[in-house]
């Protein structure tokens, strides 16, 4: 119970990214599966749908960490080359 308790905390203080409801989703089930995994094997799945709830619902007003990785113009695209 311990465990499922700290993902749910994590999931919710850094599922947030984004504005977008699917952003939200999204990372908060990216995290929360991280999160659950470190903890245990069987945590990963829990820690996903914790994460993916808590960005489901918790407002982009209240907690909101910026643009996800997959947004920010600034990060640098894979498939193009590095400049010299």
């Amino acid at each position: 119970m311990k465990k499922l308790v700290l993902v749910a905390a994590s999931a919710l203080a850094l599922a947030a990214c984004g504005t977008q409801t699917g952003d939200r989703i999204a990372s908060g089930a990216a995290i929360g599966a991280g999160t659950g995994a470190v903890l245990g094997p069987v945590g990963a799945g829990t820690g996903a749908v914790v994460g993916g709830v808590a960005g489901a619902v918790a407002p982009s007003e209240n907690v909101n960490l910026g643009d996800p990785v997959w947004n920010d113009p600034e990060f640098p695209d894979q498939d193009q080359p590095k400049p010299n």
